[in-house]
């Protein structure tokens, strides 16, 4: 690899690495170690394959592609789902949404791998059907089907407990 060219992978990194880590996020249901090791298994794959990567209409959505399918060949070859913790702080910082997001990132923990991929995809990061569609190698009806079952499983795991927790 050149220096320019990996002077724009690092910008590139720069500008999209947060972003990627948002999406890791979510789809890790709220464990940020798994999140982080997503992140750094999608960079360390988009910067072997950076003189591609960068010749594509989006290196954006090509990253967020690899994230997706890596979050999902990493839960095929998991073989457990138990996640250990250290010691637990003492004290729990809340924010005006806290209780919020962790009831909807606890709920989405609960749904299979690719019902969360499909929910990232199409309500985190607003990609169309079709788009969603080929970036997890499903057809349009699935990703439809697959989005409107997990919504209701989301819905039912939640119940009524949603209401209290919105601001109003």
């Amino acid at each position: 690899m050149t220096s320019a060219q990996e002077d724009a992978y690092l910008r590139f990194v720069a500008e999209r690495g947060r972003a990627l880590y948002r999406s890791a996020y979510v789809l890790a249901a709220g464990d940020a170690h798994l999140a982080e090791d997503l992140v750094q298994e999608t960079l360390s794959r988009v910067y072997v394959h950076w003189k591609r990567v960068a010749r594509a209409d989006s290196p954006a959505a090509y990253a967020q592609t690899v994230l997706v399918r890596a979050f999902l060949s990493m839960r095929r070859r998991r073989s457990t789902g138990e996640r250990p913790v250290g010691n637990l702080p003492d004290r729990v910082e809340q924010g005006p949404d806290t209780a919020l997001r962790l009831t909807l990132l606890d709920a989405i923990g609960r749904l299979p791998p690719r019902d969360r991929a499909v929910l990232l995809l199409r309500y985190w990061e607003d990609r169309s059907i079709e788009e969603t569609a080929r970036m997890l190698r499903l057809s349009n009806s699935a990703v439809r089907s697959q989005g409107t079952r997990a919504l209701a499983r989301v819905r039912a795991l939640l119940g009524d407990s949603l209401s209290d927790l919105v601001p109003r």
